[in-house]
């Protein structure tokens, strides 16, 4: 049997495609009109139909919710969230800590909420796994495991050699962080789950509606406009179609292949009892879950960006870096050099020039956004819903400030990214550079991180 390739996703693969919805039937009016049917819109709409069950919402998406990001992810439910540091830097460091907590949390409330819902989305709470395999990793890891604890994260625990394998055999593994805020889950089933959890309190979903134009007060589609005091740009990676938004997110790809189910014997050489999401300190890195149905869903960068800020065609993928993720695959776990790749595919994540995701309303045009996650959407998106819902209940008077508003993220500026061939050029490098730090580090002795990954992360401003 070969790869299936593209088809959206595996996670697809597995449930099919909804039931399509009717698109825009012509113009019309909301209270709040939201623009994306993925996680950030979905979560948004779900949240202020709970605190204001009169609004009318209506949410637009160009294919079908969970087409994007919300669709192909790795399904990593987890506290990161990009751009701490920086918010650190402008904010101080307690502001940045609350952060943190609100992510912390976030995870919990994402689980709550699919146990209120009886959202079944292969949910298994075991916590995030990263692992270093090289001595420069070993020293980032320890860094990034105090940087953690600094930041209050209090019951992260770092592992040695011995206790990693205790948990997943990583074939090199010299030491792991494990941090008990993270849960795996099926990308798919949650945000099909989300959405008819969304209809059901009363919220018009038009799909197959592509937005070419947000102005304030009006979201313009081919099928007529949507007219609402208030429009939320909910579209992560595919910000960039959106008229005059070319430059604002770059969209990031990101590649992901599954296996075929593993057998008992390759589990048990594998350990991964404690069904943990498990990453890397590469500086190109990995991501991987053990799925409910026994596979490895594995991913990475593949070929970073396309030019002109072009998106993919249904999760297409590259033969080269379909390898290369299996190489990183039987790097890890060279008993599973013969298993099969059963699918492979890809999407993209959204990308501000700061490398900082931002919540954001204009209160004097009701214009809003979330976004910008840089690959940390799952639970992200679900903080950032509930922050726009206390933004406008605050705006409309509904309510004052909120824990939530008060957070360093909101209102956040970003400048754009630099015009093509420029932006096209830059990414290409970066992640050359990553990558021929990463093969370095591999093969040397140093417990020094690449001086040219270094060099990389400070011209990108990634912290």
């Amino acid at each position: 049997m070969s790869t299936v390739n593209g088809g959206i996703s595996f996670w697809y693969g597995q449930e099919g495609a909804p039931a399509p919805r009717e698109p825009l039937p012509g113009d019309t009016t909301a209270d709040v009109c939201i623009v994306g049917g993925g996680y950030t819109g979905l979560w948004t709409a779900y949240y202020l139909k709970k605190a204001v069950p009169f609004l009318n919402i209506t949410v637009l998406e160009a294919k079908f919710c969970g087409y994007g990001a919300s669709g192909r992810n790795g399904g990593w439910l987890y506290n990161g969230i990009a751009g701490r540091a920086r918010y650190a830097e402008l904010h101080g460091h307690e502001a940045a800590v609350r952060l943190q907590q609100a992510m912390n949390a976030t995870v919990d409330e994402v689980l709550d909420i699919c146990e209120t819902e009886k959202i079944e989305a292969d949910q298994h709470r075991g916590g995030v796994l990263e692992v270093a395999v090289s001595p420069a990793q070993l020293s980032r890891l320890k860094e990034f495991h105090a940087t953690e604890a600094a930041f209050g994260e209090r019951d992260r625990e770092l592992y040695g050699a011995r206790e990693t394998a205790d948990r997943i055999r990583v074939t090199g593994a010299v030491g792991s962080s494990w941090t008990p805020h993270g849960a795996r889950l099926h990308p798919v089933k949650l945000v099909k789950g989300l959405a008819a959890a969304v209809e059901a309190l009363g919220v018009t979903i038009h799909e197959s509606t592509p937005v070419t134009e947000i102005k304030p007060k009006h979201a313009i589609t081919p099928y007529g406009t949507v007219r609402a005091p208030y429009v939320l740009r909910c579209t992560e990676g595919f910000t960039a179609s959106l008229a005059g938004q070319r430059r604002t997110w770059l969209p990031m790809n990101s590649s992901m292949i599954a296996t075929e189910p593993l057998t008992d014997e390759q589990w048990d050489s594998i350990g991964w009892e404690g069904r943990e999401t498990l990453g890397d300190m590469a500086h190109a890195y990995m991501y991987a879950q053990r799925t409910a149905d026994g596979r490895i869903a594995l991913g990475g960068r593949g070929v970073p960006y396309r030019y002109g800020s072009k998106t993919d065609n249904d999760g297409r993928t590259q033969p080269q870096t379909i390898e290369a993720l299996r190489e990183i695959l039987v790097r890890f776990f060279p008993q599973l050099a013969g298993v099969r790749v059963d699918h492979a595919w890809s999407g993209v994540l959204g990308v501000p020039r700061d490398w900082c995701a931002t919540v954001t309303l204009d209160r004097s045009t009701g214009l809003g956004w979330a976004g910008g996650y840089v690959g940390s959407g799952v639970a992200t998106a679900n903080l950032a819903a509930r922050t726009l819902r206390d933004l406008i209940q605050q705006d409309s008077g509904q309510s004052g400030p909120t824990d939530l508003t008060a957070l360093p993220w909101v209102n956040h500026k970003v400048r754009k990214w630099e015009p093509e061939p420029l932006r096209w050029l830059a990414v290409q490098t970066m992640y050359a550079a990553f990558r021929g730090a990463d093969r370095r580090e591999l093969t040397g002795h140093s417990a020094k991180t690449d001086r040219v990954a270094t060099l990389a992360d400070r011209v990108a401003g990634r912290h």
